[in-house]
């Protein structure tokens, strides 16, 4: 009887799942630490855990609690081929296979139409495809929302508006008071007349914001695509040349534009100095010679923060695209010219010693050539993003409707 008893006892227990014995607030805790890799395969646990994971809540959540955000670089060759290198896995792994991968890009066409990458906000990338469309896109998820920017192209001088070499600005982000992402785009019409427009993806509609225009554009020359940071797109002066050496700053919330200096020492360099974030933080990179020079914008719009760092590779070969276990500078450097198959990233710590070099062969992908600053010279874009579930625009809208045809609104 007693062994009986035992028995039952633990078929009991084995029948029982982790949903039983842990409460569903410390499981939905637990998941919003794990790596996005691995959430793909717990989604397969329970309808429970897939209902949890694919919550957009927990995407939310997840983005900003995840204790080991993976970062992504996204190339795109001129004939709309793209692969990604994962940046984390790049100095880990030594498979080729699993550090470069072809990707397919979203809204396969008949008609052949190149693809250009221009932005990322929040796990999202902003492509561009001609003839004049905007397409938001999640690579993780694969979901995707084109928006078209025809209004902007009837006002152009020119007969084919071409992004980005038409546009003054550029830039994609994340307003959180409206929940809703924004494309920014300043533009010149046929009479000379500098426009700045707005495409709110939540609304589908587009916002003139002409009169904030006047004061901060100027006559500086400004680097033309955006980063996003701390609720608001920056811009840097695209040359040391211009009168103003500044970060252009334009507040999605406020939508109003403010600008901080940069630091003095970036004067002394004659090269252009390029923006970038490195661990949360604003940066400038100018290239010197066989070095390339950092400026990190510890804490933001206080100036007396800018710290500069120094690393190995210059002369437009080595562009810095994150920062690797929080303080070591990861770049992407192709100055090996000799060898235009393979994609080549160094990671250097803050003294600006070289801690590993890694080569990567894409032979087996067929399309791209060796890059230079930002772009390849076959005419390839490339940009970093961290991966993340958050939905794009198109997603939150519908499943607003779909909460009030519940509510029977």
């Amino acid at each position: 009887m007693e062994k009986k008893k035992k028995q039952q006892q633990n078929e009991n227990h084995k029948s029982k799942s982790i949903n039983d014995t842990l409460p569903l607030e410390l499981i939905h805790r637990i998941l919003l630490r794990v790596p996005l890799k691995q959430l793909g395969r717990l989604k397969c646990v329970s309808k429970l855990w897939n209902t949890l994971i694919s919550d957009p809540h927990f995407a939310e959540s997840h983005l900003h609690l995840s204790a080991a955000p993976t970062h992504v670089c996204l190339f795109i060759s001129f004939n709309s081929k793209a692969c990604s290198v994962d940046i984390d896995a790049a100095f880990h792994e030594y498979n080729c296979a699993t550090v470069v991968k072809e990707v397919s890009l979203p809204f396969k066409m008949k008609t052949h139409y190149d693809f250009e990458v221009m932005c990322s906000c929040r796990g999202l990338v902003l492509l561009h495809r001609a003839p004049h469309f905007f397409v938001v896109w999640n690579p993780v998820t694969g979901s995707s929302k084109r928006v078209s920017y025809s209004h902007i192209v009837s006002r152009s001088p020119r007969k084919w508006f071409m992004f980005p070499y038409s546009a003054i600005l550029y830039g994609f982000g994340y307003d959180a008071s409206q929940d809703d992402y924004l494309v920014v785009v300043a533009s010149r019409d046929k009479n000379g007349q500098d426009h700045f427009d707005c495409l709110s993806l939540r609304t589908n509609s587009s916002t003139n914001l002409d009169f904030g225009l006047s004061n901060p554009l100027g006559r500086s020359s400004w680097e033309s695509r955006g980063f996003f940071l701390n609720g608001a797109i920056h811009w840097s002066s695209r040359t040391l040349g211009v009168s103003e050496y500044s970060i252009l700053i334009f507040d999605l919330k406020e939508r109003s534009f403010s600008t901080i200096s940069m630091p003095e020492q970036v004067m002394g360099y004659l090269n252009s100095t390029h923006l970038v974030l490195l661990g949360g933080c604003l940066a400038l990179y100018s290239y010197d010679r066989d070095k390339t020079n950092i400026w990190v914008m510890k804490e933001y719009k206080v100036h007396s923060s800018w710290t500069f760092y120094q690393i190995s590779g210059g002369g437009e070969q080595s562009a810095p695209l994150c920062l690797s276990n929080g303080s070591d500078i990861v770049a992407l450097d192709s100055s090996l010219k000799f060898i235009d198959s393979y994609l080549r990233f160094a990671k250097s710590n803050v003294r600006g010693e070289l801690l590993q070099l890694k080569c990567f062969d894409y032979r087996h992908l067929g399309h791209f050539r060796a890059p230079s600053h930002r772009r390849f010279k076959d005419g390839t874009s490339y940009i970093l993003y961290t991966e993340s579930l958050v939905p794009v625009p198109s997603e939150i809208k519908d499943k607003d409707k779909n909460k009030k045809k519940k509510n029977g609104m």
